[in-house]
């Protein structure tokens, strides 16, 4: 995920760009409606000739003579963050898991079944932590690109990321998503019906492996949190690689004062299982932002932009305290078409736009059963579990009547 964009020949000149803006010191303006870490204009916003054939693209509808998208102007005022919200924002996420993960410690010497009751609570502390973050990355959450900068370096350091090589991963997943032919970076793994029924047997059962819930939500967050943030691939960008070590010689230093002072085995007690059940949300809840039955996958020449947000990133709607706890993230729809959008304004644009009252929706209980979805079959063009896939391969797709338009076209 951490290869170098540039150096990589079958990722794309829009990748090689993301490479270049985003991997220097400084972050790039973003105005509204462009892809986080992107300018507005390297983004694909317009949708490929079948696409406008079709009319089902979002891109196409134009407020005024210079072409740009009515969503872009509409949502220009609540790309503006609020210093004093952003500020309440930290001392609801950060702070109180600070405050709770010293209470844990503290619970160690009365009960450590007590110090895993407050775990539940700091780990959902820790998953808006991460969303705070993440909005750093976007350059959304502070005024300035100097103090998101520094902001989420230092929360880079409590969720365990760097921030540099973070945002730029980032960058390209916002450029890309929905794109069947630049998958792979900033994603969860995808394969097609087809490539899956072309794979070799071990290459077959370790993307099985991979997708079973088990690994995905038990060993996935390890992975996600621990591991793979410190890896350093050789193709990357200096400035990022510099940045990767950086933070990892930091995180070094902080994990061994923490021992140094609490003991070692204190500090894995305290801080496993946080991160172990904040790690499982986070995974869970960006697989369901675009895992979902009838999402949007397209070919790289029908690919829009507006369409990949809309129809290919999830509305979950979750029970009030969580999505407090996930920072309003599962209003993804709203965040992939305007990434200047901080979290705590993604609710009331969601609102006051009839753009995002009809987008796929989804419950808790939608989202939970969306695991068992494996494969993207470009034939029903939707996502289908490894059983339905079977069927689909012994089952032919009805032609459709004249006239009519096939899924894979919308």
């Amino acid at each position: 995920m951490g290869a170098g964009i540039e150096e990589t020949s079958s990722l794309s000149h829009l990748e090689a760009h993301v490479a270049r803006l985003t991997s220097g010191d400084r972050l790039v303006d973003l105005t509204n409606g462009a892809v986080g870490g992107l300018q507005e204009n390297t983004v694909p916003a317009s949708p490929g000739p079948a696409a406008r054939q079709s009319g089902s693209s979002h891109d196409s509808a134009t407020c005024d003579e210079s072409g740009r998208p009515c969503w872009r102007e509409a949502l220009a005022p609540y790309a503006r963050p609020r210093p004093a919200r952003s500020a309440l924002d930290v001392a609801t996420s950060v702070v109180p898991y600070l405050v709770l993960s010293a209470l844990m410690y503290l619970a160690l010497d009365i009960s450590y079944l007590l110090a895993l009751a407050l775990a539940l609570p700091a780990a959902g502390f820790l998953v808006r932590t991460y969303i705070i973050f993440h909005d750093c990355t976007h350059g959304s959450f502070m005024k300035t690109k100097r103090s998101n900068a520094w902001l989420g370096t230092m929360l880079g350091l409590v969720v365990f990321s760097d921030f540099r090589g973070w945002r730029h991963n980032h960058a390209v997943h916002h450029a890309t998503a929905g794109d069947l032919d630049r998958r792979g970076v900033g994603d969860v793994p995808t394969k097609t019906v087809a490539e899956y029924q072309a794979m070799e047997r071990r290459p077959r059962l370790a993307y099985r492996l991979y997708r079973n819930p088990l690994v995905m939500f038990g060993i996935g967050p390890i992975y996600a949190m621990l591991v793979q943030p410190r890896l350093v691939p050789s193709s990357t960008r200096a400035r990022i690689k510099r940045s990767i070590i950086a933070t990892n010689f930091a995180l070094v230093a902080l994990v061994a004062a923490l021992c140094w002072l609490m003991g070692w085995r204190e500090y894995l007690l305290v801080q496993a299982p946080t991160f172990m059940l904040a790690g499982a949300a986070g995974v869970w809840l960006f697989y369901v932002q675009h895992q979902f039955e009838d999402v949007y996958w397209e070919s790289r020449e029908r690919w829009s932009y507006a369409d990949a947000a809309l129809r290919g990133s999830s509305y979950l709607k979750l029970p009030k305290v969580l999505q407090f706890f996930s920072g309003n993230i599962g209003l993804h729809h709203v965040h992939h078409l305007s990434a200047r959008i901080p979290n705590y304004n993604l609710q009331r644009a969601h609102d006051d736009n009839a753009i995002f009252h009809d987008v796929p929706t989804l419950s808790f209980a939608d989202g939970m059963r969306a695991v068992r979805l494996k494969l993207y079959d470009e034939d029903r063009g939707r996502m289908v579990s490894f059983a339905q896939a079977r069927v689909g391969a012994t089952v032919p797709v009805p032609a459709a009547p004249a006239g009519a338009v096939s899924p894979s076209s919308f």
